[in-house]
């Protein structure tokens, strides 16, 4: 099973310049999540403070009882083996086919057989459903293939914790589609902690259990999927829904002026996106086995929540709250 991350008070800056301030949620242990923001807001950085590449100014990120900004540097060193990582562009060298490129952390961080490190990497290259492109160059190979080969890296070290920077950026939708697909049959194979940085709506809308948003150097809100779905948070709809009309403009945010233009013109608070079922595994790889952890956290928390996202939460999970009333297409194939 994954191991829960808390985030306590996380500030960063580069110079004079905030990129968010005084962040706190937890990701549930085993938990798929989303953290979602316009352009510029962090979201990057935020990846990187988890696993203490970048030291925030203040707070801390508690992994298995190790703080990645103020621990000690060898206890970092090795909660960081908990950790896996799938870069935007994949990050493969160009010179090294794609079995290489996916060893790489075995033969840079273990004291492996080569025996045994082409047992795991064909073991990954199959579960991303790369098999037969193994002796390929990255320059050889398309994008989808590229961000299955990061995955398939990302999980040889068998991370706990897998932190996925905008998987979607570069693909079309059918591809994202497949994407969305092979990120839930992954947590439903490994029960791994995950974050997703995205863009991407219909990521947003299908694959998490959670999802988070920042804006305007703070974090909006964190908490299960039906609070962002169903919010009325001016912010949140318009990201949600796409709509120029709202606080975020084409540089992160409208000034007061472009704000009250609005209101005068008879804009008013986008409406939520329609809620959509979360994506499904793949037959016959049964339920996730966050399904049922996640079913009885939501549920104890229903009176915290907004009315609308409890109310979500309760026509998701029927009135018994055992079965879920709906479930989601799957989709198929390769990417």
């Amino acid at each position: 099973m994954g191991i829960e991350v808390k985030v306590e008070g996380l500030t960063k800056s580069f110079g004079k310049q905030q990129i968010w301030q005084d962040v706190s949620l937890t990701l549930p242990a085993g938990e798929v999540s989303v953290m979602l923001g316009p352009s510029g807001t962090g979201k990057t950085v935020f990846l990187k403070s988890l696993i203490g590449l970048l030291k925030p100014e203040r707070g801390r990120v508690l992994v298995d009882g190790v703080d990645m900004a103020r621990s000690p540097e060898r206890d970092i060193m090795e909660a960081r083996k908990l950790f896996g990582l799938m870069f935007q562009d994949g990050a493969m060298f160009g010179s090294m086919n794609l079995f290489d490129n996916i060893a790489f952390p075995l033969r840079e961080h273990t004291k492996k057989k080569e025996s045994e490190i082409r047992r795991i990497v064909m073991e990954r290259i199959e579960v991303v459903g790369l098999l037969g492109a193994e002796g390929k160059l990255p320059g050889e190979i398309s994008g989808g293939m590229r961000k299955r080969a990061g995955l398939a890296r990302a999980l040889v070290l068998d991370p706990q914790i897998i932190l996925c920077d905008e998987p979607d950026s570069g693909l079309d939708p059918v591809r994202t589609a497949f994407i969305s697909q092979l990120l839930i049959d992954l947590n439903t194979k490994i029960d791994a902690t995950m974050l997703i940085v995205t863009h991407n709506l219909d990521i947003a809308a299908t694959v998490p259990d959670n999802m988070g948003m920042l804006f305007r150097r703070n974090l909006v809100t964190f908490g299960p999927r039906e609070v962002l779905l169903t919010s009325r948070e001016p912010v949140v709809a318009q990201f949600l829904t796409a709509s120029k009309t709202g606080p975020i403009g084409m540089s992160e945010e409208k000034d007061a002026a472009a704000l009250a233009a609005e209101a005068s013109g008879g804009g008013g608070v986008v409406e939520p996106r329609a809620l959509v079922p979360q994506l499904q595994p793949s037959p016959g790889l049964g339920e996730r086995a966050a399904v049922a952890r996640r079913r009885a956290r939501v549920l104890g928390m229903l009176d915290t929540l907004p009315p609308s996202a409890a109310a979500a939460i309760r026509a998701t999970y029927g009135p018994t709250g055992l079965e879920p009333t709906a479930v989601l297409p799957r989709a198929g194939g390769a990417v």
